[in-house]
């Protein structure tokens, strides 16, 4: 059998990075390379000659300097932007020795200034190495809610259910027949919906490695699922590979803690309604019925946090907003724990 990290997200572009001494992801100019064969910047049949130019020296040389008034001549106003916009990435990505340091930069002073989707595939790959080659289906399926927005259904009896929103709004729109079902429901031929696969913890999960690209598989996010024991696992790996701090996280009932002292929300919904729970603002029951699922996290070493609290539980949270969708922030959990300080 394939080693499972060549199975998992083969097309990402993890295998072109190597690491340095400590295990972290170097930028390599095979990755910009593939980083340059983007759909957003790979010519096309009408890209002109300025464009087809440009784009073969950066490939030829991916770091090189390119000036705006190189980017100018671009007879095509859209392609110029985006390889603005690609240079800007690829700056951040090289400013750091590492992948994980640009990962955390991005999120440092005025905020983000590139597009989500680029984002999402440094932490799709940040996640293919933290996961490791024993990662199993479960856990890379939960990894990908750090990286994809969530649809969140819930069902008759409390099940709740999580579906990539993309591959949902996909189904909907063509009846999960691609193309063929855009032409059909335009000619007002009925398609039938596709159901999306539950993934399970059983032996059903190996089929996960042959589609793990077509996000497609739907899980359980109750409590007594295996789907969050998961999830709990995903968060601790990342908080360890990048903090070098060891963890605990795992499911809770409530929070009924008189010395409450620390939280982090997984996404903004949870952020607010932690905030407002904390203060003790008033919470209406319509926002508290987002709320998914809490979480304790714990330090193994009381000495990596905070002495003032050290001991204390970490709470966190995850919600979906008004229109059932959950997105998940992973920086969150890296920028907003109680560390101790280090020399």
């Amino acid at each position: 059998m394939k080693d499972r990290l060549d199975l998992l997200w083969p097309s990402s572009g993890y295998s072109l990075l190597a690491t340095d001494a400590s295990g972290h992801l170097l930028i390599s100019d095979a990755f910009l390379h593939f980083l340059l064969e983007r759909p957003e910047l790979a010519p096309i049949a009408t890209s002109c000659a300025q464009e087809l130019a440009l784009h073969s020296s950066l490939c030829e040389n991916p770091r090189q300097s390119i000036s705006t008034s190189q980017l100018a001549t671009l007879k095509d106003v859209d392609a110029a932007e985006n390889y603005a916009v690609w240079l800007r990435f690829r700056d951040r990505l090289l400013a750091k020795p590492t992948l994980e340091a640009s990962y955390l930069a991005l999120f440092e002073g005025q905020g983000v200034d590139v597009p989500p989707i680029l984002v999402q595939h440094i932490t799709q790959i940040l996640l293919q190495h933290v996961l490791g080659p024993d990662v199993t289906p479960m856990q890379a399926r939960a990894a990908e809610m750090l990286f994809r927005t969530q649809k969140i259904s819930i069902l008759e009896g409390g099940t709740v259910m999580a579906a990539d929103l993309e591959t949902v709004e996909r189904h909907a729109q063509t009846g999960g027949f691609g193309s063929l079902g855009e032409l059909l429901k335009q000619g007002g031929i009925p398609t039938r919906s596709v159901d999306l696969d539950v993934l399970n913890d059983d032996e059903s999960a190996g089929t996960y490695w042959e589609r793990s690209e077509r996000f497609d598989m739907v899980l359980c996010l109750n409590r007594d699922q295996a789907a969050l024991s998961a999830l709990c696992e995903v968060l601790g790996l990342w908080v360890r590979h990048f903090l070098n701090t060891p963890v605990r996280i795992q499911t809770a009932r409530e929070i009924v803690d008189d010395h409450w002292v620390w939280h982090v929300g997984l996404d903004a919904q949870a952020s607010g309604i932690l905030n407002d729970l904390f203060t003790g603002a008033e919470v209406e029951e319509e926002r508290l019925r987002r709320l998914l699922c809490l979480f304790t996290l714990e330090f193994e070493d009381a000495a990596d946090m905070r002495s003032d609290i050290a001991g204390r539980s970490v709470y966190l949270a995850m919600a979906m907003d008004a229109g059932n969708r959950l997105k998940i922030k992973p920086q969150n959990l890296l920028l907003n724990l109680p560390l101790a300080l280090r020399s």
